[in-house]
Parts: C-alpha cells; structure tokens; sequence
C-alpha cells in the first residue's frame, strides 16, 4: 500500500519566505512513487489556493484538493457533520470566508456587523443577522466591536468553532497573536467554550486523510511541532516524523516521556527521505 503522508508546512515545507532545502524534492519524489501527500496547516488567514500556487513554486507536488487548512477542515466538518447551520459570522481574514463560502454557508463578517452596531446601534445578533454558528480564527484587524459581535452571538445560542488553538504565530520578524489569542477573548465574553478543528485536536488529521480516501490512523505526520502535529498524530493513532527544521529541537523532544515522543526524527531533507523510504519498504513487504 502506497504511504499517506500528512505534511505540515511551515518548518516543513519552508521557512517564513523561503523553502527548507530539498524537501520539496523528496515529497516529488514520494508522489512519483505513488504515495499520497497532503498538506495540512493551522494557518487560518489563506484560501488554499495560495497555498497551491506557493508549493507548486517551490516544486512540490500539490492540487487543491490535497491542501486541508484549518479554514478548509472547518468548512468541511460543517457541511459534513452539521448541516443545519446555514448563516455563520467569521472572525477572522480572508482565507476563512472564502473556504466558508466555497462550501455554500451564507458569510457574514465580524467586520460588517460591527459597523452595524457601530452605525445602527444595534446588538451583534441583529447586525450579523441571527446567524446560526460563529466561526473564529486569526484576525489582524480584530476590534472591540468584533469580539463583541461574536459573543453576543453565541450568548444567544450560535454555535461557537474555531479554526485552531495556537496561541501565537511567527511572522518574518516578530510574534503576533495567533487565533488562540482571539478565541480566548470570544470565551470569556461569552462564557462558553469553542469546538477546536485544528491541530491538537484530531477533526483537522481526520479530514485531510478523507481527502485522499484513507484512514488517519494509516497515516505519517511530518510536522516541525511537537504541541501541535506530533500531538494530532497522537490523538489519531499515526505515526510521526518530527522535522528540526522548525519550532522543536532534539533537546525538546528527549525532555517528553517516552509516550509524547514523535515516532522518528529527521533534521533535513536527506534523513526524511530515508525514513520515509524505510517506511515504503516496509509496506511493500507487507503488501
């Protein structure tokens, strides 16, 4: 059986601006071999054809279909596993809206419905228009009025979803609250507790390996962050390859018991083609 790889992409794939050396090659190459790729991402601000537009630069073998963000995986699970919910007010860029929309949910932005209540004087149930479900991640341009939007929202009974947890995340030169940061602040409006999608949780792995047709304990995590992929890899029952090339050093890892350590490690793209093609042996031999 071919391998199903589940690739995290910054720290992975690339670095900020600019790609982490060979990696691409080697994910061309595993694809040349048969073996199904999918890139999963916590990143919540892009619509995934920026991300196949960026890989496809880079010379990694990518489709649209085989990009699962947070935003992606978000739009599935609620086509998918709650279908009565039709209108849904975003926090959050561009990215989320448009995966939201592609999947035929009525969007309306925190954005708009804080100028409604800025202008109107109304409260953020009736400027959003009473929609059924509030979905959150990072905002770069977050307001007062927008928290306020979400939270009346699910005070009055919308359900509450998240893209993802991650407290912070990296720009080329600083750290900048991530959509954990803006979650937390709709919780403690609204007194209640969001439904996380992403990375630790299991829903994101689940629905990148359903986009290749297979079961997410099949699969091997490639992910530079022991809190997020290894851990998803964990709550799945997949393997994991820990890439040094991002967040997570070898020093991190030999401080986690035994349990909480990834299933491999690879510090460049040489030693994950090796892994990875021990692992095709493997396979093959039990096919």
């Amino acid at each position: 059986m071919s391998l199903l790889l589940l690739v995290d992409l910054d720290g992975v794939v690339y670095r900020g601006a600019d790609p982490v050396a060979g990696v691409s090659a080697v994910l061309a190459a595993r694809a040349a071999a048969g073996d199904e790729i999918v890139y999963v991402t916590n990143n919540s601000m892009h619509y995934r054809m920026d991300y196949v537009t960026r890989l496809a630069q880079i010379g990694a073998p990518v489709s649209a279909d085989r990009v699962v963000s947070a935003p992606r995986a978000t739009a599935l699970y609620l086509r998918k596993h709650e279908p009565s919910i039709q209108r849904v007010l975003t926090v959050g860029a561009s990215g989320l809206d448009r995966e939201l929309r592609d999947v035929g949910l009525d969007v309306v932005t925190a954005a708009y419905a804080a100028e409604r209540m800025a202008h109107e004087g109304l409260d953020g149930v009736a400027a959003a228009g009473n929609p059924d479900a509030v979905v959150a991640g990072v905002d770069p341009q977050l307001t007062y009025l927008r928290i306020a939007a979400a939270a009346d929202c699910v005070r009055a009974g919308a359900r509450f979803i998240a893209t993802n947890r991650d407290p912070v995340y990296p720009t080329e030169r600083w750290l900048r609250p991530g959509a954990g940061s803006v979650i937390a602040a709709i919780e403690v409006a609204s007194g209640t507790t969001a439904l996380v999608i992403g990375k630790p949780e299991p829903l994101l792995m689940e629905e990148a390996a359903r986009a290749a047709g297979r079961d997410p304990a099949e699969a091997i995590v490639i992910g530079d962050a022991l809190s997020t992929d290894i851990a998803a890899a964990r709550a799945v029952g997949a393997r994991s390859i820990l890439m040094l090339t991002g967040v997570s050093s070898r020093a991190d890892v030999e401080a986690l018991p035994d349990a909480e350590r990834p299933t491999m490690l690879a510090s460049d793209a040489g030693e994950l083609a090796t892994i990875l093609e021990a692992y095709a042996s493997e396979s093959a031999s039990k096919s």
